[in-house]
């Protein structure tokens, strides 16, 4: 099973998520877990797509880090 690193932005009624290493795969919602179920559902199309186009699965590079707090 392959993990990608999935970057998720936003709050109140406009949620975004994209992933760094697929570039294009993106998706919008009005909360978080709607926008989390998107992007799963974009991911697997995306890689769908690729193979059927003969394109390998692109390697995850990207790393979570964590969030740094300023005063």
């Amino acid at each position: 099973m392959t993990e990608y690193l999935v970057v998720i932005e936003g709050g109140g009624d406009s949620w975004s998520a994209y992933v760094p290493d697929l570039p294009g795969c993106v998706s919008a919602g009005v909360s978080r877990e709607e926008v989390e179920q998107l992007i799963r559902e974009a991911i697997a199309l995306h890689i769908q797509s690729m193979r059927e186009h003969g394109e390998p699965d692109p390697p995850p590079s990207a790393r979570g880090a964590i969030v740094v707090r300023v005063a």
